[in-house]
């Protein structure tokens, strides 16, 4: 017999607890081995610590519970699996497979002192004897399922029966290219459900009549930030992306956490927006604010491949989110500013088994190259913008991904015109749509939408693939909105302009050729010349990156949109400073005709080209758009409420207030059928802070939270 002497809150509690003879060659039988708590000293644990720092910490994390590799060695997720059992399996583990690079090379003394930092991380109080290496010894040893805590079993009970629920993951199917192209009804598959980007549910249980109705049926907490990605659903498990690049798999019809993955970002790299994630075969595929692409086992969120796409130290990053099509991963990467990445942002492809890159196309049109002369004259590593802030689009007929770019930010150097012979300022590929083969990454053809844009108004977000009837013939055509407020239209196999329609929010461009797109600008509105300029839309868009949907019946498409102009006015220093590089910034106004009412969700039938009705309201839009075929549409605004509007007259059918702002996008999915409304808040960053000048008196909660909020039908 041995004494232990616990402290615990400043008291010295004494437990006695049997202790296996030295010696003992096997344990007994679990159900009459002696039990007894682990025993190790301060000494061992402290030489732990260090033999964890130098062989272990890259994998598991210096908390124990933060790697990027390895599993938790602390917590809750460690005490589940090690709680309640012998001391011997967790380190027969680190024994014999660990490091991975070198298993077993510690020896048996420094396995021992790693183990006791383990224990002493996990709450279990140090002792008077070391913790021994003799599995024998230790299989007789107990690991208490909560430490010597209060609120915890005690180390001696008898272990409990466990409760086990329904795991929806040992259902799980992999996703394949046929599902991805016509997902079944109860799925959200990707970013915008489906390859087309239409962000529309086939789901008819909420409708118009019921959608009053809805009630919260659960919600979970999210890490604080900027939470735009969009949750995944598939056979009845729900995958969310939080800030802070963690990924949890959640039960889509209880809300209970399945697994969960945090990654370890290196020193000096912060956390950064992600806005989509992708399913495919068996894996679940995300871009990372280090600017990896990763490959996590959709089953277990293991790491399964680490793939390094960019380089965060010339402010490469990956915002937009991952495109999973003929066995190729998808993804587009974002750079900032003059002395940002050399030769720009890229789209690169990767095989989805192995993370190998297979192909990478510059967004940044290169010298020597189709488009490599239209910079004005300026050096390779001078041209900087053409991000890829938003996931890409897939048409399986024409075999081609589609992809948006944004502007340049170095404006100054492209007005005017150097006026050389074979050399332009249309600074390709900026504001381009960009079609792309996913086997070779071949770019098969480009569309630019605004060529030298002056004014930070990129045309770089979803890119919807519709089937309209044009001159006689359905054609399948590419349809996408800038920032200004106007939309294009392209044939998908070509890329030959189709139609635009102006919703009649911006003051930059007054003409638009019918048989090319060609915009016409007011030259009066160009910033430079040293006054103030009256410009519309601000710079952070009539329309921007939360996704308008589309209804395929009907033909129409629901945009989430702002009402809001800027001033922009010169700054002292003059060229090269500023918002761009013209020596100008801008500051947030109201339209000059404008009656308070600033969000605006509007409806337009893109067979006619015309508006079917539009609804305003005074706080700006935030989120995305949901359609359904239940002929309700779903979308969040500044004012921390999600709305559901009447798809047939705009009529607010359904309100309910959030916690925070949703700077994400509504999605909804059936499980054993009932179908649920989910949306992810945590207010986004420029697009949502934009507006916040406007509207004063609507005040977001000042300890910002972030949740996914779960609603369905009683």
């Amino acid at each position: 017999m041995r004494v232990l002497a616990i402290p615990f809150l400043g008291l010295m509690i004494v437990v006695a607890a049997t202790q296996v003879a030295p010696g003992a060659q096997q344990a007994p039988p679990a159900s009459t081995a002696p039990r007894s708590a682990p025993t190790f000293t301060a000494a061992q644990a402290a030489q732990g610590e260090t033999a964890y720092r130098a062989s272990c910490a890259s994998c598991h994390g210096a908390s124990l519970n933060d790697g990027a590799f390895g599993p938790a060695l602390k917590g809750v997720q460690f005490i589940q699996k090690y709680g309640g059992k012998s001391v011997e399996p967790l380190y027969t583990v680190s024994a014999t497979r660990m490091p991975t690079t070198a298993p077993g090379s510690l020896g048996p003394a420094v396995y021992a002192q790693i183990v006791a930092y383990i224990l002493q991380q996990n709450a279990i109080v140090a002792g008077a004897e070391e913790l021994p290496s003799d599995p024998a010894r230790l299989a007789s040893m107990v690991i208490p399922q909560g430490g010597f805590a209060i609120m915890a079993f005690s180390p001696y009970t008898p272990p409990t029966p466990k409760v086990t629920r329904p795991n929806p993951l040992d259902r799980y199917t992999p996703v394949t290219d046929d599902m991805l192209a016509s997902p079944v009804p109860t799925e959200w598959l990707g970013w915008r459900r489906t390859w087309d980007a239409h962000g529309f549910s086939p789901l008819t249980q909420i409708t118009k009549s019921n959608v009053p109705n809805l009630r919260v049926a659960w919600s979970w907490s999210l890490p604080s930030g900027s939470n735009e990605g969009v949750p995944l659903v598939h056979d009845g498990v729900l995958f969310v992306h939080g800030m802070g690049d963690r990924v949890q798999a959640l039960d889509a019809k209880t809300g209970d956490l399945l697994w969960e993955y945090r990654r370890q970002l290196p020193q000096g790299v912060s956390a950064t927006v992600k806005r989509g994630m992708a399913l495919y075969r068996d894996r679940l595929y995300i871009g990372t604010s280090d600017a990896n692409v990763i490959a996590l086992d959709a089953r277990t969120g293991k790491l399964v491949w680490d793939t390094r796409i960019g380089d965060t130290r010339v402010r490469e990053g990956v915002a937009g989110g991952v495109l999973a099509a003929r066995g190729k991963v998808m993804v587009g990467t974002t750079g900032t500013g003059v002395g940002a990445k050399p030769g720009g942002p890229q789209i690169v492809g990767l095989d989805a088994d192995t993370g190998k890159i297979a192909w990478r196309v510059n967004t940044i049109a290169q010298p020597g190259e189709p488009g490599g002369d239209s910079w004005n004259g300026i050096p390779v590593d001078k041209r900087s913008g053409a991000s890829v802030w938003t996931t890409g689009s897939y048409e399986p007929t024409t075999g081609l991904a589609f992809f948006g770019t944004g502007n340049t930010y170095d404006t100054g150097p492209l007005y005017p015109s150097i006026g050389k012979s074979g050399i332009t300022n249309d600074a390709l590929y900026t504001n381009t749509t960009l079609a792309i083969y996913p086997d070779t990454g071949k770019i098969v053809w480009h569309y630019q939408h605004h060529p030298n844009e002056l004014w930070d108004l990129d045309w770089a977000f979803e890119r919807q693939i519709v089937e309209l009837p044009i001159r006689g013939q359905m054609r399948k055509l590419v349809v996408t909105a800038g920032k200004i407020g106007i939309y294009d239209a392209v044939e998908a196999a070509t890329g030959r302009f189709v139609f635009s329609i102006d919703l009649g929010l911006q003051n930059i461009v007054t003409a638009i050729d019918p048989e090319t797109g060609k915009k016409s600008i007011d030259a009066s509105r160009i910033p430079g010349d040293g006054t103030v300029k009256m410009v519309c839309p601000h710079g952070a868009g009539v329309k921007n990156y939360p996704p308008a949907a589309y209804n395929p019946t009907s033909k129409v498409v629901f945009a989430p949109l702002t009402e809001a102009c800027m001033d922009v006015f010169p700054i002292p220093g003059g060229e090269g400073r500023g918002a761009l590089s013209s020596g100008v910034n801008w500051g947030i106004r109201p339209r000059p005709d404008s009656d308070g009412k600033y969000g605006r969700v509007q409806a337009i039938n893109l067979e006619t080209r015309k508006t079917v009705w539009t609804a305003r309201d005074r706080a700006p839009q935030t989120s995305g758009v949901l359609a359904t075929a239940g002929g309700v549409v779903f979308a969040g605004a500044f004012d921390r409420f999600i709305r559901a509007y009447d798809d047939a007259n705009g009529k607010v059918l359904w309100q309910t207030r959030l916690n925070d702002v949703s700077s994400s996008t509504p999605i909804t999915y059936s499980v054993d059928g009932k179908q649920y409304l989910a949306v992810v808040t945590g207010q986004g960053g420029f697009h949502a802070s934009s507006y916040a000048a406007l509207v004063p008196e609507l005040v977001s909660p000042p300890d910002r939270g972030a949740m996914l909020w779960v609603f369905a039908l009683p």
